[in-house]
């Protein structure tokens, strides 16, 4: 399948791995936006995080009993299979990967009180019937967490490059899940103007592909460059998370946007 060799072979995609977070001042800003506005205090049996990648905001997000890790590439998946056979076998391990496409959902309906579907969407060419899936397999107030990009004057070459099929105005999306049974409850920026700097990677992608992987094995391996570059991360971070707090809504590059199902 062309669409799954493409995520496969593009290795910003199917070489992360759960130290994203401490790698990616984007990821970074990401994941802490979204746990302030999830909270901590509803707790949730079943999810599911469709198009997880190997950075998964589920494996960070401790109010869930079972969490289910879904993606087009196997290869991120990997990491979310014990290694430890007889730990696999066991009927209440708590994480469970597999690999498919998301407008085909391999679950029975209302199985799961939240999704997550981080910068998916865009990925996603029949995004409607994607979203008819979300619908299908989701409870009755469960909720639903998407981010996806802002704003279709912002399509660039990089969005081309990393397979984007479009980006979102908040009002067509609010409109398509309306449509299956959702009413918003909350939506918030999630990257500002800073996030700009990614659009570099469109100058030359192969070379930038090949220097995240360098930054991961340095990462790894270097004690000194680790303890440097948490720190960078962690200053870093605080800047697009104020860029993308304080900026108009408007203008913000990404948006997340919080669903809940009718009953």
């Amino acid at each position: 399948m062309k669409y799954k060799e493409f995520y496969e072979q593009h290795k910003n995609f199917s070489l992360r791995t759960l130290s994203e977070y401490y790698l990616s001042p984007g990821i970074r800003c990401k994941f802490d936006l979204l746990l302030k506005n999830l909270g901590s205090k509803r707790k949730f049996t079943n999810a599911l995080e469709i198009g997880c990648s190997g950075d998964s905001f589920l494996y960070f997000y401790e109010m869930i009993i079972h969490k289910s890790f879904l993606d087009i590439a196997i290869t991120p998946l990997k990491q979310y299979i014990p290694k430890n056979r007889k730990l696999q076998n066991k009927l209440d391990y708590k994480m469970h990967p597999i690999c498919v496409d998301m407008v085909q959902l391999p679950y029975q309906a209302n199985q799961f009180d939240l999704i997550i579907a981080l910068d998916v969407l865009e990925h996603i060419k029949n995004d409607k019937a994607a979203i008819k899936e979300i619908s299908r397999v989701i409870k009755p107030k469960g909720i639903v967490v998407i981010t996806v990009p802002h704003r279709k004057k912002y399509y660039t070459q990089q969005d081309l490059i990393i397979g984007h099929y479009r980006r979102y105005e908040i009002k067509e999306l609010k409109d398509m899940f309306e449509v299956n049974g959702f009413k918003e409850i909350r939506t918030f920026g999630i990257y500002g103007q800073l996030m700009k700097i990614s659009e570099i990677q469109a100058v030359n992608p192969d070379k930038v592909e090949k220097n995240l992987i360098k930054l991961r094995t340095k990462y790894n391996d270097n004690p000194v460059f680790r303890s440097f570059w948490k720190k960078f991360i962690k200053f870093s971070s605080i800047l697009m998370k104020i860029d993308a707090t304080y900026r108009p809504l408007r203008s913000v590059m990404n948006i997340s946007m919080f669903f809940q199902k009718n009953d």
